[in-house]
C-alpha cells in the first residue's frame, strides 16, 4: 500500500522523550505530570482536561523550551533520519502532527528537512523577557479529536494518508480516513495495539517503512 501523505507523532515516536514530562522534571513536578500524560495517552482522561493544567504547573520559559528542543534531538529514536530521508526521496508529503509545543519540536523537524509549515503543534506564548504567558488555546491539538481535524485539513483531495504514533490521540486520525500505524518502539500502549491498523514493537522507526511503500 502506497501513501501520498505521511504523518508522524513526535513524542515517543520520533524521540524517546515526552517533552512535557521532561519539562516537568526540570521544574520539579515530574511524577505528577507523567501520571497525567499517561492517562491522556492511554485514553483514560481527555487531553483538554489536562493540557492547560500541565502547562500552568510547569510554566516553561524560552530557556526551558530551548533545553527540551535539544533533548528531542539528543534522544531521537533509532532510524528516524533514515526513515525521513527515504520518504523525502520518494517524494512523499511528510508532516509532524503533535500535541507537543511547536517551538520545542521545530529544531528536530529542521534536522529532518521538514518545513515549518508541515509541523503542526501547539504554540507556546512568551512575554518580551522570554517568560511563559500561556499557549494557543485555539489549537485543535490541545484537545481530543484535534489530530482528526488537522488530518482533514491536510487532505482535502482525499489522498491516501497514513498516521504513525504511540498514543490514543494518534489513532483518532482513522476518523479522517488515515491508515494508522501504532509505533511501540518506545512505549507499547494496549489501547493503541487494539485500535491501530498495524502495530510494530520494533525499536527502529524504519520498521514502519514496510507498511508505507
Amino acid at each position: 500500500m502506497s501513501f501520498e501523505i505521511i504523518c508522524f507523532d513526535c513524542d515517543s515516536t520520533l524521540s524517546e522523550i515526552e517533552g512535557i514530562d521532561e519539562l516537568a522534571s526540570r521544574a520539579g513536578c515530574g511524577a505528577a505530570m507523567a501520571a497525567l500524560t499517561n492517562a491522556a495517552m492511554n485514553g483514560e482522561v481527555s487531553l483538554e482536561s489536562v493540557y492547560g493544567q500541565r502547562l500552568d504547573l510547569i510554566r516553561p520559559d524560552k530557556a526551558a523550551i530551548d533545553w527540551v528542543a535539544d533533548l528531542y534531538i539528543e534522544r531521537m529514536v533509532q532510524g528516524v533520519q533514515e526513515t525521513f530521508q527515504q520518504l523525502h526521496e520518494q517524494g512523499k508529503q511528510v508532516h509532524i502532527i503533535s500535541g507537543g509545543l511547536k517551538q520545542a519540536i521545530l529544531p528536530l523537524a529542521a534536522l529532518l528537512n521538514i518545513d515549518e509549515q508541515h509541523v503542526h503543534a501547539v504554540d507556546v506564548l512568551f512575554d518580551d523577557k522570554g517568560d511563559y504567558v500561556g499557549f494557543n488555546k485555539q489549537s485543535p491539538l490541545a484537545r481530543n479529536g484535534g489530530k482528526t481535524e488537522v488530518c482533514l485539513q491536510l487532505n482535502p483531495d482525499k489522498l491516501k494518508m497514513a498516521m504513525i504514533g504511540d498514543g490514543n490521540t494518534d489513532m483518532e486520525a482513522k476518523k479522517a480516513g488515515a491508515f494508522c500505524i501504532g509505533f511501540g518502539g518506545v512505549v507499547a500502549r494496549k489501547i493503541v495495539q487494539e485500535q491501530a491498523d498495524v502495530f510494530t514493537h520494533e525499536p527502529d522507526l524504519q520498521a514502519v517503512l514496510a507498511y508505507l511503500v
